[in-house]
This record gives structure tokens, sequence and C-alpha cells, in this order.
């Protein structure tokens, strides 16, 4: 399998991957109420990044005009992972990339605030530059043009297991010789399309959000963009990068249960974690850390604990969801915690699972409460299961000490 040699990822724990490693380890959650997003739910909480798209834009050296926040986000994200893996345009030339990129919300973040005009009849406006933006495609070319790459470019929309599936892809890009280099991830912006739409689904919780707890009441929504640089080893030692994680299998299975809920018994979960266990070549006690999916919905929860609880028996890893400290960042969300459980590998902890306070009487789990310093993992199994039961599961193995 392929090699992780970089990451970058900006979220509501901070603006790089620095930022969110310190907020994971001091156990610190970037919930908030929003402040940038216009919305009439001022109520609830959001993972939100606190930087305008004038300031992105700004900082990024781009005249706004036609970027989504999405893609605003995804450029920034991208950008720190390709110094981080050393790849600079010299490096990239000659060489079979593909840029693997995921969303679901894509220009829905600036289209929401025009769709009165683009209704109208109007034929000229400040609208028009936004019109292709909606397509998610359109943030996938912007991103690629603004760092000139020019090779195969895919854009994934699986929901919630969107960026998962595009690190899978790009990872067998690799091992079939199609790609070089896979530039895998994806972003997504808070849009009053989602807030309302999983609000009309009474899947938010108005208080922060507490993954796998008795008394969870739903998820908080959030933002993120995160991007992983997967290579062969033969690749890195000439320029003085190195392996940081190796992606050691996947599972990617589609229960097909129901549009937005998962199969109550786990079954769909438990499935995919088995076909990732075995494309790794793995026995499950080879897991030492599981990023859970836990989206702190009633389904999602009961039916991935039921199939972690059938999948370990009594022997259950350390497993936490790390969307209580970011709120659920959808098409991004599968890179953002891909990244977390690398993150756990390379420097040796465990993130808390926050505000856990009581089993779930169906399972009894109890997760990772605290942050779990000094911890030497060798595996670590991240989920990420989506509606109409698109479910991946991303193993990766630890490579090196830092």
């Amino acid at each position: 399998m392929s090699l992780i040699t970089g990451w970058g990822i900006i979220s509501a724990l901070g603006n790089n991957a620095q930022a969110n490693l310190q907020a994971l380890i001091a156990g610190n959650d970037g919930l908030s109420q929003p402040e940038i997003i216009n919305t009439h739910h001022k109520e609830l909480f959001v993972g939100e990044i606190k930087l305008t798209n004038k300031e992105l834009a700004s900082l990024l050296n781009i005249d706004l005009t036609g970027y989504s926040r999405t893609t605003l986000l995804g450029i920034y994200a991208l950008k720190e992972a390709l110094s981080h893996a050393k790849l600079t345009p010299g490096v990239l030339k000659g060489k079979r990339v593909a840029f693997i990129n995921a969303t679901t919300v894509g220009g829905m973040s600036e289209v929401e605030n025009m769709y009165g005009q683009m209704v109208s009849g109007m034929t000229s406006g400040d609208f028009i530059p936004y019109i292709d933006s909606l397509d998610c495609a359109d943030c996938t070319h912007r991103m690629a043009a603004y760092f000139g790459l020019g090779g195969f470019m895919a854009t994934i929309s699986t929901a919630c297991s969107s960026a998962a599936n595009a690190i899978l892809m790009g990872s067998d890009m690799i091992k079939n010789g199609e790609a070089d280099i896979a530039i895998c991830g994806g972003t997504d912006a808070l849009t009053r399309f989602t807030i309302n739409g999983f609000n009309a689904l009474k899947n938010v919780d108005k208080n922060r959000l507490r993954p796998f707890d008795e008394n969870r009441g739903g998820i908080n929504l959030g933002e993120a963009a995160a991007y992983m640089i997967l290579e062969r080893d033969e690749n890195i030692s000439s320029r003085g990068a190195m392996p940081y994680a190796r992606l050691a299998g996947y599972g990617n299975t589609n229960e097909a249960h129901h549009p937005t809920a998962p199969a109550p018994d786990g079954s769909g979960a438990y499935r995919t974690m088995k076909e990732a266990l075995s494309n790794a070549g793995l026995s499950a006690d080879k897991i030492g850390y599981i990023n859970a999916h836990g989206t702190a919905t009633l389904g999602n929860d009961l039916s991935e604990g039921s199939a972690i609880r059938d999948l370990f028996g009594k022997q259950v890893p350390p497993f936490s969801s790390t969307k209580s400290f970011t709120g659920h960042t959808l098409a991004a969300s599968g890179a953002v915690e891909a990244i977390y459980s690398c993150m756990t590998l390379y420097h040796g902890f465990i993130p808390a699972n926050l505000r856990f306070e009581t089993p779930m009487q169906e399972t009894g789990l109890i997760p990772q409460t605290s942050t779990k310093k000094n911890k030497h993992i060798r595996y670590a199994l991240s989920n990420s299961f989506g509606f109409g039961g698109n479910n991946v599961s991303l193993i990766f193995e630890k490579v090196n000490s830092n």
C-alpha cells in the first residue's frame, strides 16, 4: 500500500496541522456558536473556521470572484500538504500526479445567497461567476488550476465517506501503476442548506455533541479541508521527504439499508471493518486505536458501536470520535480523521472522546475519555460511514518514530 508523505488541514481546531495536533493533545474542542455563516440558528454549536472568505482569499493571494468558501478552504489545506511533503512545482513536473478531491456542498455556501437572482431570469449580476460553482467539480478544477495540476482529476461525493473514498482511490492508482503521486482529501464549508437540512432530520444537538453516550442528541456540523499525499517509497528519498505513515489496507462496502440511516445491527459497519482487516492481512487484535465515525446520532453510534463490539469482542481497543472536537465536517471528515489517525501513530497518543458520561445500554462500550499520551500504536483504524450505507474503513500503519 501507499506511504503518506505529507498532509495539510484547516478546521475549527486551527489553521494548520500543528494547531490541530496541539488541540487534540490538549483536549480542546473548536465548537462555538456561528459567527461567520449567516444563519438564524445562532443557538446551535458548529465547528466554524474563524476566517472570512475575504481573509482566506487575501492569505492565498486570490481574487475572490467566483471562488466558493469550499474551494478557498481546499486550496488553503492543500498548500500546506504539498509543502509538508516537499512537493514543489519542479518536483511535480514530469510525475504522474492524480488529484482526487471530495466535496458534498461544493459552492452551495455562495449559491444559497444568490439563488433568488439565479432563478429570476436576470442575465447579469454578481451571481454569474458563481453559477458553475454548484457543480462539485468546479472546486476540483479551481484547486488544480491554482497549483498547476494538469494530470488525472476526479471529484468524489459519497456523503460522509467522500474523502476516505478519495484516499483509497489514490492508493489503488499508485498500487496499479497509474500514478506516481496521489493528492487525496476533501473540503466542505458550512452552509445554511446543511444546517437546516440536518436540523429538519432532527439530527442536530443543541448542545455540544456527545458521541457514544447514552444521552447523545445528534451532531454538530463543522467545516474543514484536509489532504494527504500518497506515494511509493522510491519517489521520496531523493528530495529529502519522509513517510509519516503507511496506508496498510481498506474496506469499502455499501449496505444500502436506508437513504440516511445505517443498519441498526451494525452489519454494514462490521463488514467494512472486517474487509479492511482482510485487505491489510491483519487480525483484529493488531488494531491499537479506532478513530470512530461517531456522529453522536442515535442510529450511527448504536450501529457502529454494535459493529465494534461484535468484531473485537472482549478486546475492544481504545476508540474515540474526534468529531467531538471538530463537529461533523461531512465530505472532509474522512481525510480530517485519517490525518488525526496518522498523528496518533507518529506522535504516540490517543485523543479523547469528549463529554462522554454514560455508556449506551445496548453495547456498554466506553470510549477513551481523556487524552492518553506516550502510547506506542502500530495500527490505527479510521471509519467513515456515509448516507446510503457507503462505508469506508482505512487502516494506517506506523513507519517512523519522531
